[in-house]
Order: C-alpha cells, then structure tokens, then sequence
C-alpha cells in the first residue's frame, strides 16, 4: 500500500473513533485524560483547506481529526519582542503567560522567574501524576521547561529522509507509547509532538515533493522552473511589500536557502510546494501515532490537540518569514478532538497558544497554576461559547522600535507600524469578513491580478484613510492603546 493510501485507510479508522467520556475525577491520576499536544513549527492556518478553500494541501489524517472535533478559526500566538518567533511563543505554550510577562521578556518586567519555571506544562503535569514526554527541534524554545519532561527525545530534523525529517519525532513517541505498554505503565501520559517541519529549509521527500512539483531548490543561481503541479500563487501575493517591515532585513526574508531576495512567481510556487510536501508528511506521521494509540486502547481517552507555533507568509503580501502581523502569520492552525470536545464544530474562538495551559488543566481536571494568565477556552471546545475573548491584540518588536501593533475586535482589524529610525509610519485598517486575506490597494493592480487570477472589489483594501470609517479606526486606535497598557507593553505611552 502506497504511503498516501495508508494515510488515507488510518484517517478513516480514526474518524470512527469513540472520543466521550465523563468529566476527570479530581482524585486520581489514572483516571484522567491523557495529551497528545502536536505542535508544527512555521506553518499558516491558509495552508489548509480547513482554512483555506483554494489550498492542495492533502492532510486526511488532521481532517479526520477535525471532523470529530473543533476547528477554532481564531487562534492567535500574541506575537514577538524577537525575530525567531517562535521563542517568546513557545515560552507562552509553556508558562500560560502573555507575552510581555514572560522570564525572558525585555524590559525586566517579571520578578520571579523561578516560580514561573517551577510552573510550565510539563512541571505542573508531572505533578499531577502524569508521564510526560517531549520531541522537538532544539533551541529556539523554553530550556527551563523543556528539561522538566521527564522523557525527553530533542534533535532537530528537516531534513528529505525518515531519518533526518518528520518521521523521526513521531518514532520517539511510538517508542515512548511502546516502552510505557511494556512497563505497564498506567500513568496517564503528557506527549508534546513537536515536528522541526515545515520550518525552512523545506526538505521534503520525493513521493510528497513530486505530487506538488516542487524541488529542494538550493542553487542561487538557477532559480526553479514553473511546473503545473505547483500550487497556486496565494490570492494576497505580491512581488514585494509596498513599504518597510520595520525588519525587513532579517534572516527570513533575505537568506532562507532556496528563495533569499526573490520572489518570482516560479520560486514562490516552488517554495509553497516544499511546504505542502512536509506538511502532508506530518499529518502521515500524525496517522501513524493515533494508530498506535488506537491499538492500545488509549485514543479514546486522549485529548488531541493540533497547532504551530506561529503562521508564515511564503510570498504573501510579498513576504516570506513570520516577523508581520497578517492574519496568515499571526493565526495559528488550531484543531482539537478527544473527551469532553465537541464533534464535528467550528468556532470563532479569540484564543492564543497561551491559553493552552489553562485549558489543559481545565480539562484533566489538574490545578492551574497561580502564575498563569491564560483563559481556559474549554467553552469554546465543549461547543458551548463562540469566543473567550471580544478583543485580540498582537505585537511585534524583534527589529525597529516600536515595530508592529495590531487589534481586532469583532470582523475589524488595525495593524500599525512604527519605526521612526527607518522612516516607517503606516495604518492598515481591515474589513476581515469582506477581506479575510486583507488585500492591499497593490493587489488591485493589473499586473498582479494576471498572476493570481483575483479581481477583487473596491472594499477590499487598507480602509483607513476613508472618512466613512474614521470613527471605527479612532475606536480601533484607542482600544489597541488601552490593551498595550493593561498588557504591559513597553510602547504603550
């Protein structure tokens, strides 16, 4: 049986799963759900077709999974005070704290690092009674709470073969669940699944790379040619950014192996292959550890979560990395499935990745720790609330001063930046209902409605400038002004 066709029968078994139960004892480890907490390192909730209509990205295995669970449309990772990102949000996964208020924020805003550390994920649920198990890449991440697994199987794997990629995070866990059947080990188990893919450099392997036309493409100087199996140019591309970034000049926009400066139609598409090529090995490799699971008898009582640490642009508004705030860069994938998680639902949510923890407790019925801040969204997840949230912000700050700010609040958004050392003062102000993928006036242009095949109509665009909405942009202006302050950002004034 082919790898796709195997993916395909697992997805099936799957769906059939039985995933009700009764609310956690509050005494009594064994009686408590086990988690399967599955976390992907740069990768946009528009990569999906759950999210995204126009996206070929095959993922049975994680529709499956959604088919028998909840979809949150809005889940957000806050944002970043660096340009690897995906440290202050794997730090938020980890403590349940906002972003400035985290022990390596800047501005020496936290008082007792210590007792945050004392008081992460795997801290709290090895206290409670679980086992708990880590694979992931390594760096870029929360040291102290990653060494309180009390498994833990770190290296990091992007690499083209079962060795060196994907295939590799999910044998650690089928042999931690494979060691923990031998020992009879009845200890209800914390897994964090976390893949070193789609995180550049794109590797991918043949069977997968070959079905989206791409090629691991490293020569600067032979740019990939166009293949009619590559995916679409997205429907916010662009061939540049119309203004600074405020870092525009980091590492994922200029020196990502394979792209660099370019942003051609042909590299872009290529580019958006490699990334489908390594999703779609994750979600096989995804199959591969609910079968296990299944097999064991354990799939029934395991909550299953799915998401990124942050999204990423990949020829998006003409950029490549994750140092903006669009929604393909700040909206995470986020998918759940298991006891107490409604079936076959979509909501809005307004949650971040540091509601994880809140959330995780809520549900195993474990104490929250007194140093977190996230909300639990279990009402979001039990299908009884649309949102736990009115109001999201998001910021990033990993070059310029101020930097990048953003507020939404209902289907409006304001993203501002800032950097008066590079001359940058731009306002953005978006209908997201009318224009989810937040088109610019730079997308009406003939020349890039030829390439992406969009025509779209005179409201999908940057609305601040219209008088007809500067009482909304005022409104939007203030609410983002009183969120920096009540979240101790250092720009607020």
């Amino acid at each position: 049986m082919s790898a796709s066709r195997a993916t395909l029968a697992i997805s099936v078994i799957l769906f059939a799963a039985c995933c009700v139960g009764a609310a956690p004892s509050a005494t009594g480890a064994e009686d408590r759900p086990n988690i399967l907490l599955i976390v992907a390192d740069d990768q946009s909730p528009q990569d999906f077709q759950l999210y995204n209509p126009r996206s070929t990205l095959r993922t049975p295995v994680l529709d499956s999974l959604a088919a028998r669970g909840v979809v949150v449309d809005n889940a957000c990772h806050m944002g970043s005070f660096s340009g690897a990102v995906c440290n202050p949000s794997r730090h938020m996964i980890m403590t349940g704290r906002t972003l400035w208020n985290l022990p390596n924020a800047p501005q020496g805003r936290v008082r007792s690092p210590a007792r945050i550390v004392d008081n992460t994920l795997p801290a709290v649920f090895r206290r409670a009674g679980y086992a708990t198990m880590r694979t992931c890449k390594r760096g870029n991440s929360y040291e102290g709470a990653n060494r309180q697994f009390e498994f833990r199987r770190d290296e990091t794997k992007r690499g083209g073969t079962a060795q060196s990629g994907s295939p590799w995070h999910a044998k650690q866990v089928l042999d931690f669940l494979e060691q923990r059947d031998r020992n009879e080990d009845r200890r209800p188990f914390l897994i964090y699944l976390g893949f070193s893919h789609p995180h550049d450099t794109r590797d991918g392997m043949p069977e997968f790379l070959k079905h989206y036309g791409a090629v691991n493409h490293t020569d600067r100087s032979n740019p990939p040619a166009m293949n009619p199996l590559q995916p679409t140019l997205p429907e916010n591309y662009l061939t540049q950014h119309p203004f600074d970034i405020t870092h525009g000049d980091v590492r994922d926009e200029v020196a990502v192996s394979g792209v660099w400066t370019n942003r051609d139609p042909a590299t872009v598409r290529n580019e958006i292959g490699r990334q489908f090529a390594c999703s779609e090995l994750i979600d096989q490799q995804i199959g591969r550890v609910l079968e296990q699971l299944r097999q064991q008898e354990e799939l029934a009582r395991t909550i299953v979560i799915y998401t990124a640490d942050h999204g990423m642009a990949i020829g998006r508004h003409g950029l490549m990395g994750k140092q903006n705030l669009y929604q393909h860069t700040w909206q995470v994938p986020f998918i759940a499935a298991g006891p107490h998680i409604a079936s076959g639902q979509r909501r809005a949510g307004n949650v971040y990745l540091l509601d994880l923890l809140s959330t995780l407790c809520d549900l195993t019925g474990v104490p929250v720790p007194e140093t977190n801040q996230g909300i639990s969204m279990r009402p979001v997840l039990e299908g009884t609330a649309e949102n736990i949230r009115e109001i999201m912000y998001g910021a990033y700050s990993g070059g310029s001063k101020p930097g990048i700010r953003c507020l939404r609040e209902g289907d409006w958004k304001l993203i501002t930046w800032q950097a008066p050392d590079r001359g940058v003062n731009e306002i953005q102000l978006f209908h997201l209902k009318s224009n989810p993928a937040e088109l610019l006036p730079q997308h009406h242009h003939p020349d890039t409605t030829a390439l992406t095949g969009m025509q779209p109509d005179q409201d999908q665009t940057n609305l601040a400038a219209r008088p007809e909405h500067a009482v909304r942009l005022q409104r939007m202006q203030d609410l983002l002004l009183r969120e920096m302050k009540q979240l101790g950002d250092p720009a607020a004034r």
